[in-house]
């Protein structure tokens, strides 16, 4: 089957899409436990840089697996299958010429690792909303905590499900002392230089 698969070669580029919207397009990937404030962080980023004229996306867990991952499990299987289609939807968005964020758990190193592989380094921004998990269940937003705490939910990470912390992140944020606002404002700093186009 797989030899049967010619993939197309369109006239327009990335790099033409690029120069249309006058900005770089990577990819924001934030990982945390789930209630670290991933999701809301990310929400002010977009705002962000939609009031500057860029063109972003944000891709969100819990949205996701209400469609394109619905298919899915919380197993260590599905889970790994559940992060590498929004890296490859990522990479199509990279492509369309949007910057993409992405909020997700992905407690797994080499998971992580492998959206670096389909997007490349240069594409990928690794954002550690390190939150503890103490804090996170006593937020609960979800009630996820307390339904695994009683054993409703099974593969809870940072519960009953490990959580492998990134290394060595471009941004660490620490949500029990930072403010979604300050942290939004320091994603954005950091990743100004990365929207400007080569020839700039």
């Amino acid at each position: 089957m797989k030899e049967n698969i010619i993939p197309h070669n369109y006239l327009i580029s990335v790099e033409d899409r690029r120069k249309f919207n006058k900005h770089n397009s990577f990819l924001l990937w934030f990982t945390g436990l789930s209630g670290s404030g991933k999701s809301t962080i990310a929400n002010v980023v977009e705002q962000k840089l939609f009031q500057q004229g860029i063109n972003a996306y944000t891709l969100d867990g819990d949205n996701i697996r209400k469609g394109l991952n619905k298919d899915l499990s919380f197993s260590p299987k599905d889970r790994t299958e559940n992060i590498r289609r929004i890296a490859e939807t990522a990479n199509l968005m990279i492509d369309a010429g949007l910057v993409t964020l992405a909020a997700f758990v992905s407690p797994y190193k080499k998971d992580r690792e492998n959206i670096k592989s389909i997007v490349k380094d240069v594409n990928f921004v690794e954002i550690y909303v390190n939150t503890s998990v103490e804090e996170c269940e006593r937020r609960d937003v979800k009630g996820l905590y307390k339904k695994a705490r009683a054993g409703e939910i099974k593969n809870m990470t940072g519960i009953s499900a490990p959580y492998e912390e990134p290394e060595n992140p471009n941004i660490e944020i620490n949500t029990e002392n930072e403010s979604v606002e300050a942290a939004a404002e320091r994603i954005v700093e950091y990743i100004t230089p990365k929207l400007k186009l080569k020839n700039e």
